[in-house]
């Protein structure tokens, strides 16, 4: 499973995943990042959160570039991402590299406890 939920109170996308996750189900949420992103103004927060996921197929990396690319169009300020196995970094750090650009602030944490805390402290 692939999804994403936006709440617009707090300027927060989360996208999470778990179990094994298919190259059609990143394809799904990437148009829905797309579709919520337009309604967002920029300097919003993103959440991954990859702590259920057992593993996804390696032909999802052209649609998680894809999300990327919208996130940075509208300007993300901050993406907090929640992986405590870097076995499962399915290739975020690189992918990042080119797709988000030196003005948005990464962080990757092993505790959704973390990832949150760093979420409360840049609202």
């Amino acid at each position: 499973m692939y999804s994403v939920e936006a709440d617009p109170s707090k300027r927060l996308l989360v996208i999470s995943a778990a179990g094994k996750v298919t190259k059609k189900e990143v394809a799904a949420v990437a148009q829905q990042v797309r579709k919520i992103v337009n309604e967002v103004t920029p300097g919003f927060r993103v959440l991954t959160d990859f702590r259920w996921l057992d593993r996804m197929e390696p032909a999802a990396a052209i649609h998680i570039a894809e999300i990327m690319d919208a996130l940075a169009e509208k300007e993300v300020a901050v993406v907090v991402r929640v992986v405590p196995d870097p076995h499962k970094d399915i290739g975020l750090n690189i992918l990042s590299q080119f797709h988000y650009g030196s003005k948005i602030k990464l962080a990757t944490f092993e505790s959704l406890a973390a990832a949150l805390s760093m979420l409360m402290e840049e609202a």
